[in-house]
């Protein structure tokens, strides 16, 4: 078994202690409603001493029970998540289509077999360059186009990328 997956059942198993030890070892029994919120925790709480507080604001929508409630939050949980899972999913979708657009491009130009140097050999700039030379390409793939720079550029490309 691999350390991450030691790792990830360890995890799980507290997970899953966190939610059982609760209700095994007893813990809410004396209480009328055992696992209410925190909400309702904060206001027993201040019930209890401060009897005469009277609360700065009222809910704008106060649900019929305690299971809409619970539904409620459920469904504003389940929409954050589904929105969080839609943003890093698109966003691993775009780097994984720039890296293949990327890698498309390259198998496109011809460079397989070609050294890294070759491949890496991109000039841009201000100005125009006008290429002028003679001899062929004998790799894999051809070179077309014209290089620009800050000045005329002229020469022989070699097979390797590099200016002869």
């Amino acid at each position: 078994m691999s350390r991450n997956a030691k790792i990830n059942t360890l995890l799980l198993l507290v997970v899953a202690a966190l939610a059982v030890l609760p209700l095994a070892l007893g813990l809410g029994d004396h209480k009328e409603e055992p696992f209410t919120g925190a909400d309702a925790e904060a206001e027993t709480a201040i019930t209890e001493l401060q009897p005469d507080y009277e609360p700065w604001f009222s809910p704008l929508y106060e649900p019929p029970s305690g299971e809409i409630e619970s539904a409620l939050f459920a469904l504003q949980a389940a929409l954050g998540a589904g929105v969080l899972a839609y943003y890093f999913g698109l966003r691993r979708g775009r780097r994984q289509g720039a890296a293949r657009a990327g890698a498309a491009g390259t198998e496109a130009a011809g460079t397989q077999g070609v050294p890294a140097a070759a491949e890496a050999d991109t000039k841009t700039g201000t100005g125009t360059g006008t290429g002028t030379g003679t001899g062929t390409d004998a790799g894999p793939g051809t070179r077309t186009g014209s290089d620009s720079g800050a000045g005329a550029a002229s020469g022989v490309r070699a097979v390797d990328g590099r200016d002869a």
